[in-house]
């Protein structure tokens, strides 16, 4: 089961379910001593007690106790979500408290028509805003809902699954912004890498189906980055990185190939590559004078001292 959320937390806090107070005790009623009074009673006594009174806590428990079937009953909507219904309760639960909280009895309304709207907004909020894997915008989330609304009454009128034009034609939208909802919901359940990939003959995992670095690719990166600068180079500066990299040469032979000296092949190479690293990399920094000059001296006391 997946951990409880914030507001579960908050909600444990809220309505402990041990007795709330000795039996008894003067000052302090307990969830019996309020047994029998009405809801009018009971949201008196938590609009009229301060918040961490004992006599608050078990008003609250009890109105909680005999409003946890419309709680159920809202949590219903949401059976087919990968949540668990256990973690739903609490957050309608949740959204319960809310309701007894800010509940007004003069207004003429009865708690349960006003705490309905309460619990199924806490519900949508949750989901709007905790379950999802990646940031989805508020007006695709919306558009997400009105889809899997409509999908339903439109299979049964086409006598067909909707595709996303009439899906699109029924919500007034572009065919467009369906795509794009239907996409972004599959961040709402993100699929296991060890979920096995039915449309496969032989038993696969997503895993398995998942490529893999390929060195291959960074050479390539790398190759086409050289050659947009590869033209700046001379001919022979060319020639030499080729015979040294292409072809494995050592500095020997390719003096011996180009008619020079094994010296002028290495100073040829470092200039050529130099220019391809700065043209790639940028320029080296210059090294601060001060700080070479005192690397200087330490290299000559070393020196010395050696």
């Amino acid at each position: 089961m997946a951990a409880r959320s914030s507001e579960a937390a908050l909600f444990s806090e809220a309505v402990p379910s041990p007795v709330l107070a000795p039996p008894g005790a003067p000052g302090r009623p307990t969830r019996a001593d309020l047994a029998g009074l009405d809801d009018l009673a009971l949201l008196s006594l938590v609009q009229s007690l301060p918040l961490a009174s004992p006599g608050r806590a078990a008003a609250c428990e009890l109105l909680v106790t005999r409003y946890q079937l419309l709680v159920r009953s809202c949590v219903r909507a949401y059976r087919g979500s990968p949540v668990p219904t256990e973690d739903l309760m609490q957050v309608g639960y949740y959204g319960l408290l809310k309701a007894i909280s800010h509940f007004d009895p003069a207004a003429g309304a009865s708690l349960g028509a006003y705490a309905r709207p309460c619990i199924s907004g806490e519900l949508k909020r949750y989901f709007r805003d905790k379950r999802w894997a990646l940031h989805v915008d508020r007006p695709v989330q919306e558009l997400i809902l009105q889809v899997r609304d409509a999908t339903g009454p439109l299979t049964q009128q086409l006598g067909r699954t909707p595709a996303d034009a009439d899906l699109a034609r029924h919500l007034g939208v572009s065919g467009d912004k369906v795509r794009q909802a239907k996409q972004a919901q599959l961040a709402f359940t993100p699929s296991s890498l060890d979920a096995p990939q039915a449309d496969h003959g032989a038993t696969i995992t997503l895993a398995d189906s998942l490529g893999e670095e390929d060195p291959r690719l960074d050479h390539m990166l790398g190759m086409q980055a050289v050659s947009a600068h590869w033209g700046e180079l001379p001919p022979r500066e060319q020639q030499i990185l080729v015979m040294d990299f292409g072809e494995g040469l050592t500095q020997a032979q390719i003096g011996q190939r180009l008619g020079i000296s094994q010296m002028h092949v290495s100073r040829l190479r470092a200039r050529a590559l130099g220019h391809l690293r700065a043209r790639l990399l940028g320029p080296e920094p210059r090294p601060v004078p001060a700080l070479a000059r005192r690397q200087r001296r330490d290299r000559h006391a070393t020196m010395i001292t050696a």
